[in-house]
């Protein structure tokens, strides 16, 4: 393929996607004239690609506009059973959060994110949510202290120069890290949102290595300082539990 049939793929499958990403819980069904809006194309380009969308069942009409496909339900199917944890462990986090009353998650490092695999929702009606395969930063927030253990200069000088404060905040990543590893545990208070206080600890391979995070969250008002060590001791308890059960994810290191 030559250099520029290349680009124009790349280009094609990229606005493709935008054209995808449109489709939301809130907005399930899109015009096609928010589409052309919304991606600022020429109607003649958004046909093409909503025509190709729906040959390969990723789109499908509907007299409100277009929703997601069956393709789509295939894919997100086979992603499903891919990330799916086992029942044993589904069951420790459901456990975890009904204890505790706040939102257990476990979380895996994706090169400069941290992302959710796993979660159980806090009984209460006020609490933190973070749906699964959500992408969060890697620069704030008890799961990326405890993900950034044993994290090299080189990591950490790029999780620092995505974040707000610059390459400037390498110091303190690796201050943050260095505590995690020292302490068995992280917290964090109103770091990246306002109000709201995490405590995390690490799942750890037989080897040592830090593949995932186990945190619990909820707002600072019901999580004390007094709370953070509790917090972490039932933590540490339940990662051990999962660790021993051979916690594994395809999207995390298997080392």
């Amino acid at each position: 393929m030559e250099p520029e049939q290349g680009q124009s793929g790349v280009r094609s499958v990229r606005r493709a996607l935008d054209i995808l990403s449109l489709l939301t819980e809130d907005q399930p069904t899109v015009p096609l004239r928010d589409m052309v809006d919304a991606t600022g194309l020429p109607k003649t380009t958004v046909v093409r690609l909503v025509q190709t969308l729906e040959q390969y069942g990723l789109l499908w009409a509907t007299p409100g506009g277009y929703t997601a496909g069956p393709g789509l339900w295939r894919w997100a199917h086979l992603a499903h059973t891919s990330w799916e944890l086992p029942a044993d462990t589904q069951k420790l986090l459901r456990e975890l959060a009904d204890r505790r009353g706040e939102t257990a998650n476990l979380m895996i490092r994706r090169d400069i994110h941290r992302v959710c695999v796993a979660q159980q929702e806090s009984p209460q009606p006020l609490r933190h949510v973070v749906r699964v395969g959500d992408e969060l930063p890697l620069w704030a927030g008890a799961s990326s202290k405890v993900l950034l253990i044993g994290a090299t200069d080189g990591l950490l000088q790029r999780v620092a120069a995505a974040s707000p404060h610059g390459v400037a905040h390498t110091q303190q990543l690796r201050l943050w890290a260095d505590e995690a590893a020292e302490n068995g545990f992280a917290a964090s208070q109103g770091e990246r949102d306002v109000g709201l206080t995490a405590v995390a600890v690490p799942i750890r391979t037989q080897s040592g290595v830090v593949v995932a995070s186990l945190s619990l969250s909820g707002p600072s008002a019901r999580i004390p300082a007094t709370a953070i060590e509790p917090f972490a001791q039932d933590l540490l308890e339940v990662a051990a539990r999962i660790a021993s059960q051979g916690f594994s994810h395809p999207l995390g290191p298997h080392t």
